[in-house]
């Protein structure tokens, strides 16, 4: 089986391109359309649920879009494809259409830019250009935005749970295939300090991390040599970079007390060990007993690397068992918590609980006779009915300094310079407020990152796309960031953009 075609234009729905068609039929191909990207609902897990996400997945979807473009290989395997009577399913005029103009040159991409926090039913980014290419786009962008966006919101939770802590992703192995490159860029994006996949942590611009697993051990022992064998081994190829894994055998009777020997041996030669792995058991037990043995043997330092289905839920308790029960023990919990560092692997990069992000694209505009006239859709679930027309985006930041609304406006207004702002819950009439824009600082969310397919900003690096993230975050409301029952981050509509919705609902169920 070949991937000849997996990775270019084709990568999107069959049902993008029929419709395609049918604009060409009714020779609207090249109209001006404008469509919105936005997720309804924030990530559920379960047992906890996310009160913000973080964008990510624009520069992997803007490389593809570089090449992606509709050749004779493409045009050959298209015209080949029969109706249900055998004639052609596409039409010689409509692909020598597609062989001339059905490249993505002539797109424009306007973007909450990669790193910043995003919220339920404000356009992430919105594409404008013709029908049929805009149309063609919707499946690839959805597909490498929404799941990128969705690790990143899942590291940035691990992030915060983590505080301080040294965080690594090392999913690659339980990924869902190539996905897993996505995946590692969006945790470093959303937080995670490196990982185990040596090509994307690469080009990502860190250093990837890993030491061995449990099939080292078992190598040593299986000829004889033992784990203490394995663990020497391992520290004579690497003296001033031992990690060593002390849970094949038994962790606290065999493990640690092996590597304790390691590192004494090391010491001796004038290296300086790493630390040591826990991949089972009572996590939180285990680094406080570990904890106690290395600073017994003099390591006070080492770190105690933690691994095993962790998420943010998990790392939240346990060093909550560990504030609790180190004293215990004559320990000072804090001493351990700080040399503690989280390999998040798994439930991250699948982030597990919440498998995919509601992320959809709408169109919301189509320019008809001189003027762009807003679209819409109706729904028995007013949740599934998008805001129309062109618009902007603002965060709107209290005395605190801190993000208390996100706004949606009609793109030729401009709420800064307004006496008093009426705000309008998307989907619910009763419940407005009024802002006095004086009060507060309003900033404008969206970048154009792409102009009629030309890049019109820098590549920004991780650790710009990083402080952007911090900074975000730090301007939350505490009860948004929230592990568990996160409290509501207002989004609002002003007056003009709530009543021309009304009105295009009124008239869709009038028609």
């Amino acid at each position: 089986m070949t991937t000849r075609f997996q990775h270019g234009i084709l990568f999107t729905d069959q049902y993008q391109l029929t419709m395609s068609q049918v604009y060409y039929r009714l020779g609207l191909h090249e109209r001006p359309a404008l469509f919105d990207h936005y997720f309804r609902a924030y990530p559920n897990y379960g047992a906890h649920a996310a009160g913000y996400a973080v964008a990510a997945g624009m520069q992997p979807l803007l490389e593809w879009m570089d090449t992606a473009r509709f050749g004779e290989g493409e045009i050959g395997a298209l015209s080949t494809m029969k109706g249900r009577t055998g004639q052609p399913l596409f039409s010689s005029d409509f692909l020598g259409w597609l062989r001339k103009y059905g490249d993505l040159r002539n797109l424009t991409i306007r973007a909450i830019p990669e790193g910043r926090v995003v919220h339920h039913t404000v356009p992430m980014t919105i594409v404008e250009g013709p029908l049929v290419l805009a149309q063609i786009l919707e499946t690839p962008l959805l597909n490498m935005l929404n799941f990128s966006t969705l690790i990143a919101t899942k590291a940035a939770r691990v992030r915060e749970s983590a505080g301080d802590g040294l965080f690594l992703e090392f999913g690659l192995r339980r990924a869902q295939g190539w996905g897993a490159n996505l995946a590692t860029r969006a945790a470093l994006i959303g937080g995670a300090d490196t990982s185990s996949n040596v090509g994307a942590a690469l080009d990502m611009g860190v250093q990837p991390s890993g030491t061995h697993a449990h099939s080292l051990v078992q190598t040593a022992m299986a000829l004889g040599m033992g784990e203490l064998g394995a663990f020497e081994a391992y520290a004579e190829a690497y003296p001033d970079d031992t990690l060593l894994l002390v849970d094949t055998i038994n962790t606290l009777e065999s493990g640690v007390p092996n590597a304790i020997k390691v590192f004494e041996k090391l010491r001796r030669q004038g290296h300086k060990p790493v630390g040591i792995r826990l991949d089972s058991g009572d996590l939180a037990y285990l680094s406080i007993q570990s904890a106690k043995m290395l600073n017994s043997a003099g390591f006070p330092d080492v770190s105690i690397v933690l691994s095993n289905n962790l998420d943010e839920l998990v790392i939240w308790q346990i060093l909550t068992q560990i504030r609790a029960e180190a004293p215990r023990y004559g320990l000072e919990a804090d001493a351990v918590i700080k040399r503690l560092v989280f390999g998040v692997g798994t439930h991250l990069v699948t982030s597990w609980g919440e498998p995919a992000l509601g992320g959809v694209y709408k169109l919301v505009s189509l320019f008809d006779r001189d003027t762009w006239k807003p679209a819409i859709k109706l729904s028995e679930n007013p949740q599934k009915t998008p805001t129309p027309g062109r618009k902007a985006a603002w965060r709107v930041y209290d005395s605190r300094g801190r993000a208390s609304a996100d706004v949606l406006t009609l793109d030729d207004e401009h709420p800064q310079q307004s006496e008093a702002l009426n705000l309008y819950h998307p989907t619910d009439a009763g419940k407005q407020r009024t802002l006095t824009p004086a009060d507060h600082t309003i900033e404008a969310l969206y970048a154009t990152v792409l102009d009629s397919g030309r890049r019109v900003v820098d590549v920004p690096d991780l650790a710009e796309l990083r402080e952007r993230r911090v900074r975000d975050l730090a301007r939350l409301d505490p009860g948004v960031l929230r592990l568990v029952n996160p409290h509501i981050y207002h989004v609002s509509l002003s007056q003009r953009l709530w009543e021309l919705k009304q009105n295009l609902i009124k008239e869709m169920r009038k028609s």
